[in-house]
């Protein structure tokens, strides 16, 4: 039975069906289009058409027609009857589209204006059809309004979020505390079960994160493209595992080792604001459901205020290093200043000793009290050139077995007090072109070091060969050894391990001179074994 002809007996129905054109459509075909002048009415014979309406840039169905449905009455009721073209108003106020193989029962305009004067019950039937679709698109309508608040009001609630997740993790400046900070609102916001933030080292090629083991901190490092977090880290792609073990990518092992059971995964890479990836957002378990795309989006919109705050804590810790560099410098002039003239007058007095001295040993006393107090004045001078950026070389071409003599012959005094036990090793005898003072700093810099690292005693050993025109010099202790979190930074100025005393500048200055030997260290270090030293030096250096 077609909607349009209720109410109309079998004769009259069969009448009007006489006047129609009848047409097949193909699923996909549009019948009429929004905003185009009508000049049909149709009735769906079999098929399916939706009623679809521009709305701002996105398409909405307003409707779904079956058979004995009709549609574009609007080129009945506009417009005078009489008028032999449509008027420019009579326009459709929507399109339809053919969603299956459909078949169209077509009448022109005049034909359906005639028919309203002789059957009246089709006007009826069609201002019933208005009402109703009226009271639908209303509805329909009514609950696009509401979903549009209940949208807007899940915004505002992510803005605010945002808004207070920028606020809090701006509230610190020390790194660890910044990262504890993201990753807590990170967590909070997707209602993450369990999270990690990766930060990338460009220096290593690496991304890594602190964890709390314990009661320590400890740093884990992967490379960069391995594990879903180093290829977010390297493609910049967001990856939004919803079955952790259904998926390749996922490595189990943790879960196996910890008994947790990951069941989604979210992880979307930090960017800065020139949208450069400087971390990854790892987060493990949506407490309810799985993670989805309004998660990404916050993480996005995030990740910019949460570099931010990185870079901030970056900068602070540069600036507080700058400032502790400058008053260390200016520690170190003023005692330069001071013991210069002290110094130098015991030096004089040393001479005037050694020319009365009555034999060879107190002569050659006297002058290791000369060297010992120019190593000194030498030590402070270097301190002070460090923070300065300056960088002065007296390269000469001197024995290397006996100027290792000669610096461990001072550091064996040391030693015996420590019950430290020193093995000479050395198996080169050539000449070697260095800085003797600053390559004296270097050993003994590392010497003490390892004699902290030894409270009760221990070995220190020192080895050295030739390769081509490379000396290699081991310096090995049986210390404590260190995490692999302090030997990564142990060359950056104020790291220390393991020491209540120093200035934290020591083995920043020993990174400053190998580089200025046009050389290379390197560290291996074992905790509770020991750490090995390793220097590589030029022996004969470029002009």
């Amino acid at each position: 039975m077609y909607s349009l002809f209720k109410g109309l007996n079998e004769t009259e129905i069969t009448e009007l069906l006489k006047s129609a054109a009848e047409e097949t459509i193909p699923a996909g075909r549009t019948v009429l289009t929004e905003g185009a002048v009508g000049t049909a009415l149709y009735i769906l014979k079999s098929g399916e058409v939706e009623i679809r309406k521009q709305v701002g840039e996105k398409e909405e169905i307003l409707g779904v027609l079956k058979a004995g449905d009709f549609f574009g009455e609007m080129a009945a009721i506009d417009g005078p009857p009489e008028a032999d073209q449509p008027l420019a108003e009579n326009k459709n106020s929507a399109s339809a589209v053919a969603t299956r193989d459909s078949t169209l029962i077509c009448f022109e305009k005049k034909t359906i204006s005639s028919f309203l004067v002789r059957f009246p019950q089709i006007s009826w039937n069609i201002a019933r059809t208005l009402s109703d679709r009226l009271r639908a698109s209303n509805d329909a309508l009514k609950n696009q309004i509401e979903f549009q608040r209940q949208n807007s009001e899940k915004e505002i609630a992510r803005l605010n979020s945002l808004i207070e997740a920028t606020r809090t993790v701006n509230s610190s400046l020390e790194i660890d505390r910044v990262l504890q900070l993201i990753l807590n609102e990170a967590m909070r916001i997707t209602d993450a079960e369990r999270g990690t933030i990766y930060l990338v080292d460009d220096n290593t090629n690496e991304i890594w994160s602190r964890i709390i083991v314990g009661n320590e901190m400890n740093e884990i490092r992967q490379p960069i493209g391995k594990g879903i977090s180093g290829y977010v880290a390297e493609t910049g792609e967001t990856i939004n595992i919803q079955e952790a073990y259904n998926d390749p990518r996922f490595n189990p092992e943790f879960d196996l080792k910890s008994g947790f059971k990951t069941k989604n995964i979210l992880c979307v890479p930090m960017r800065n604001k020139d949208n450069k990836i400087i971390g990854v957002f790892q987060l493990i378990n949506k407490r309810k459901g799985k993670f989805d795309s309004e998660d990404e989006t916050f993480l996005k919109a995030f990740s910019i205020h949460a570099s931010i705050a990185i870079e901030n804590s970056r900068l602070a810790l540069e600036m507080v290093k700058t400032e502790r560099l400058s008053a260390v410098g200016r520690m170190a002039g003023t005692i330069i200043h001071d013991i210069k003239n002290p110094m130098s007058t015991i030096r004089v007095y040393a001479q005037v000793l050694k020319k009365k001295a009555g034999s060879e040993e107190a002569a050659s006393l006297v002058d290791e009290i000369t060297k010992q107090i120019d190593r000194l004045v030498n030590m402070a001078q270097e301190v002070l050139d460090f923070s300065r950026g300056v960088s002065q070389m007296n390269i000469q071409k001197v024995k290397f077995d006996e100027f290792l003599a000669g610096v461990l012959w001072f550091l064996q005094k040391d030693f015996e007090k420590r019950n430290i036990e020193l093995h000479n090793e050395n198996t080169f005898a050539g000449e070697v072109e260095i800085d003797m003072d600053k390559m004296t700093r270097v050993i003994l810099n590392i010497a003490g070091n390892a004699a902290d690292a030894m409270p009760n005693g221990g070995n220190f050993f020192v080895r050295s060969h030739s390769d081509d025109n490379t000396l290699m010099i081991e310096l090995e202790d049986t210390g404590s050894g260190m995490p692999e979190e302090i030997r990564k930074k142990i060359f950056e100025p104020f790291v220390t391990y393991g020491k209540k005393h120093g200035t934290g500048l020591g083995m920043a200055i020993v990174k400053k001179i190998i580089d200025d030997h046009n050389g290379e260290i390197e560290i291996q270090s074992e905790i509770g074994k020991g750490t090995k030293m390793i220097l590589k030096i030029p022996i004969t250096q470029k002009k």
